[in-house]
């Protein structure tokens, strides 16, 4: 078959939606060589991760000079073209989205929906960016052959909000870059602690620092105890609140903020931390939770929407609007090594089910079920 992706996150997004469209490309191009992976990128990109796969994986640009310019409007619908001059049989929109008029071709389509928190959330998200998410993830729900949820929870959703039949929907879980499944050796995990000034033990927190993501409720829980905070994460206006917390109750030398690092060394910390936490109010899956398990460090973690999914069994889900919850289980945690270690046993058995042989054969079964 021949594949075409939409691969604007590949080349220029480094967190969420970028993660799981490399990890797909990867897993597929490896797991499934006899294909023809074609990535459809408005221009360069930024992000320098995707290690291309040169004998199944070909990266094309716009072709008109006009569409070089205007390269946002060409993967809206103008791409469409170019799919049918390639002869691309099947095209996976990897984040949220399809080009108008695909589904008046002969080509396949699948969308991947990530969640649908601007919708149960809308005070998080800007006014028109929330009516540009709407129209364009409905239409792509609406008119992609099969849409993929990433977890139980977006599937729902999309039903629920979109009124997408359950037959059209299938759930493919994520995976995770293989860079959390290593090993580190002592020297590179010493001398990541060297270069930041890290503390023997910590608490660690990854994600980007705004409201949904609940830090401010992980630095409350943490006053008052010696236990420190590392927190890895793109800074946003939600920043300056917890910053804010942390001056007016002393705890600057508690709270050591990092950003602009490398995936090998945010995949370091994980294996160096004591205890991940990560009380989101809401994720379309949570990658960090699953990079967490992989890296053999306890997660604490919400109850709420897919979080349980992401967790598993033996993981420890709380309130995430706890403080109380949130400061009893973490000092329980951290005093106790022996119930670290008998999670941290069970909880890399349960990960093993997101690995990526499994996720690619998962989405290779809906590029089937199109022939």
């Amino acid at each position: 078959m021949k594949i075409g992706f939409d691969a604007k996150r590949i080349f220029h997004n480094a967190t969420g939606l970028g993660n799981y469209s490399r990890d797909a490309v990867r897993i597929l191009s490896e797991f499934y060589s006899d294909n023809q992976y074609v990535l459809y990128n408005p221009k360069e990109g930024r992000v320098k991760r995707f290690k291309q796969n040169k004998t199944n994986t070909e990266v094309k640009f716009p072709e008109a000079p006009i569409w070089k310019k205007l390269s946002s409007v060409w993967r809206q619908g103008p791409i469409v073209k170019q799919l049918q001059k390639d002869g691309i049989e099947i095209f996976h929109g990897l984040s949220n989205e399809i080009p108008k008029g695909l589904e008046k071709t002969s080509i396949k389509s699948v969308v991947t929906i990530h969640d649908l928190i601007f919708i149960r959330y809308p005070h998080l998200y800007k006014y028109f960016d929330r009516k540009i998410h709407y129209k364009k993830f409905k239409y792509a729900a609406e008119n992609a052959d099969i849409v993929i949820a990433i977890s139980e929870q977006t599937k729902q959703d999309i039903m629920h909000y979109f009124g997408i039949p359950e037959e059209k929907i299938e759930i493919v879980y994520q995976g995770c870059s293989n860079v959390f499944k290593e090993e580190f050796s002592e020297e590179e995990t010493s001398e990541i602690r060297k270069t930041y000034n890290l503390p023997e033990q910590f608490v660690l927190s990854v994600g980007t620092i705004e409201e949904r993501k609940n830090l401010l409720t992980v630095v409350k829980a943490l006053k008052g105890t010696d236990i420190p905070l590392v927190v890895v994460g793109k800074q946003t206006a939600y920043y300056d609140k917890v910053v804010s917390f942390i001056e007016e109750n002393n705890m600057q030398n508690q709270v050591i903020f990092l950003k602009d690092l490398t995936l090998r060394t945010i995949a370091g910390l994980y294996q160096m931390a004591t205890i991940f936490v990560y009380p989101s109010i809401f994720e379309g899956f949570g990658i960090p939770v699953i990079e967490a398990l992989y890296s053999k460090t306890p997660v604490i973690t919400s109850n709420v929407s897919c979080l349980p999914e992401a967790a598993g069994p033996h993981s420890i889900l709380i309130d995430p609007t706890s403080e109380t919850q949130m400061k009893d289980t973490v000092l329980d945690l951290w005093n106790n090594e022996e119930k670290r270690k008998e999670i941290v046993e069970k909880s890399h058995v349960f990960v093993q089910k997101f690995n990526d042989e499994e996720v690619a054969k998962n989405l290779f079964n809906v590029y089937q079920k199109l022939k």
